[in-house]
C-alpha cells in the first residue's frame, strides 16, 4: 500500500523521487514515463527505458529520441573542471555542451557520455565506453575513448544465425515484450541446460 501510494504521488507530482526509485525499483520504462513528465529533459521520445540509476547530469541539454535504452550509466553535460580553472586563473569560463541521442539508440553498463556528442541513429555505446565524440549511425563503439568496432546491422546479421541453434526460440517468438514471468522460468532452464547441460555430470562428481 505503502509503495503504490509513494508510485502514485511520484508519477502524478514528480516528488518523492529518491524514494520512489529505492522502494518502488521502477523498470526501466516506468522511471522513462517519470522522466517524461518530471525530468527535465530537452525532449524524451516514445519507447524508451531509462533505469533510475542512470546518471543525467544536465537534463535541459539533453535529448532523447524514440526506442533508447539506456543502462546504468551516466551523461554528462558539462565540464567540473571549470571552477577549479576560473579560481586558479583568474578567469570566467564556461564549458556546457549537449547530449544529442538519437531514435533506437542502446547505452550500455558503466559507459560515459561527454558533452558535445551525438549518439545515433541506430547506434549501439558498448559497456565501459567513454563517449568523447559523436557516434555515427549504425556505429557500434567501445573503449577509452570510444571508437567504432563494428555496425549494428552486421551485428543483426550474426544474432539471426545465432539464435537459429537456441532451443528457446520458440517460447522467445511467443513473449509479450522483452520479459514474461510465467515463461520466465522455463527459458531459464532451457539456456542453463543448453550452456551446461553436458558438465552436470562432471560438476555432480
Amino acid at each position: 500500500m505503502l509503495k503504490q501510494l509513494i508510485r502514485a504521488i511520484a508519477l502524478r507530482t514528480g516528488r518523492l523521487r529518491g524514494l520512489y526509485c529505492k522502494l518502488c525499483s521502477p523498470n526501466g520504462e516506468e522511471y522513462a514515463r517519470y522522466l517524461r513528465r518530471h525530468g527535465s529533459l530537452y525532449s524524451l521520445g516514445e519507447h524508451c527505458s531509462i533505469l533510475s540509476s542512470a546518471m543525467i547530469t544536465d537534463p535541459a541539454y539533453t535529448r532523447i529520441g524514440n526506442n533508447v535504452r539506456i543502462s546504468t550509466c551516466a551523461l554528462i553535460g558539462h565540464d567540473g573542471s571549470v571552477q577549479m580553472l576560473n579560481r586558479a586563473y583568474g578567469k570566467k569560463l564556461d564549458s556546457v555542451g549537449k547530449i544529442d541521442i538519437r531514435d533506437n539508440v542502446y547505452i550500455g553498463y558503466h559507459a560515459i557520455v561527454l558533452p558535445n556528442v551525438t549518439i545515433g541513429p541506430n547506434a549501439i555505446v558498448a559497456a565501459g565506453a567513454v563517449v568523447t565524440r559523436d557516434v555515427a549511425e549504425g556505429d557500434i563503439v567501445a573503449g577509452v575513448p570510444a571508437k567504432p568496432i563494428g555496425r549494428v546491422e552486421n551485428l543483426v546479421k550474426r544474432l539471426e544465425r545465432r539464435n537459429q541453434s537456441y532451443p528457446w526460440m520458440e517460447l522467445i517468438e511467443q513473449r509479450q515484450g522483452t520479459y514474461d514471468p510465467q515463461l520466465e522460468p522455463e527459458l531459464c532452464r532451457l539456456r542453463v541446460d543448453y550452456f551446461y547441460g553436458d558438465e552436470r555430470s562432471l560438476t555432480a562428481g
